[in-house]
């Protein structure tokens, strides 16, 4: 009986879809969080009779066929780039990203790692770097005794020091594209890293055509609907369930088949 072992991959499978699930409301609250959902595809077909196939020596063909299928498997979590809210924080070097885009960050390795997160501090020299301390790219340092700083939605830093009513150019912020986003590949403290399946590293000027701009004092929210989410949990429990009450279905009758005298 091919029932037990067909009710087991639904039940990894739903398993996998309570843990995506899980992992999004987890960071309901986390900055520049983007939801992923869980992609299932069927597995493969034993045909126990063909399409098409000969009923008679007149020539005349079967419509259907009899296919039993063998369950299911997750083909992959596909992340949801939808738009998060903007937060508005009143830190001066909070920058939320407002489009397409992100942020690159130089790694301790050497190697570049791109975030949504615009959650910026100082280092103590000045330089501006994430919550982990590691460098926004390109390199920006704030000059002592500044008073104040400013960046406007194209990107461009401007710094007050001391008294002076003319702000000094720090630089500016650019952007990084990719053509196939969900393609990234994850990797905890709010980063992600190119893949082959996300194609090359495009770097742009904010407000650059198909490119978000930057809002400055603000911070993007994660994106994840808590509403959607607990509905997608009740929904994956209730087919858990079932492929639960499928194998318990299937082993009562393999009992009574056993039990036949």
């Amino acid at each position: 009986m091919k029932a037990l072992s067909i009710a087991a991959t639904g039940m990894m499978a739903q398993q996998t879809n309570v843990d995506v699930i899980s992992n999004n409301i987890a960071n309901a609250n986390t900055t520049g969080f983007k939801a992923s959902r869980a992609a299932f595809q069927d597995l493969i077909y034993q045909s126990m009779q063909r399409e098409g196939a000969l009923t008679s020596e007149a020539g005349s063909t079967r419509p259907v066929g009899i296919d039993i299928g063998m369950g299911v498997q997750t083909a992959g979590t596909v992340r949801l780039n939808t738009q998060g809210g903007m937060v508005a924080t009143e830190n001066q070097l909070n920058v939320a990203i407002d489009g397409r885009g992100y942020f690159s960050v130089l790694m301790p390795d050497g190697n570049q790692a791109f975030t949504r997160d615009g959650s910026f501090q100082l280092s103590a020299e000045g330089e501006i770097v994430t919550m982990q301390g590691y460098q926004v790219d390109p390199g920006l340092v704030v000059p002592p005794n500044t008073t104040s700083v400013e960046i406007n939605e194209q990107g461009v830093v401007m710094a007050y020091v001391e008294n002076d009513p003319i702000p000094v150019e720090l630089g500016q912020f650019s952007l990084t594209t990719f053509v196939n986003e969900p393609g990234m590949r994850p990797v905890g403290n709010n980063f992600l890293l190119a893949t082959e399946a996300s194609g090359e590293a495009q770097v742009v000027t904010p407000g650059s055509p198909g490119t978000g701009l930057l809002r400055q004092g603000y911070l993007e929210a994660s994106n994840v609907n808590v509403i959607q989410q607990i509905t997608d949990l009740i929904s994956a429990q209730r087919a858990y369930e079932m492929n639960s009450k499928s194998i318990e279905t299937a082993d009562q009758m393999l009992s009574a088949a056993n039990q036949i005298r």
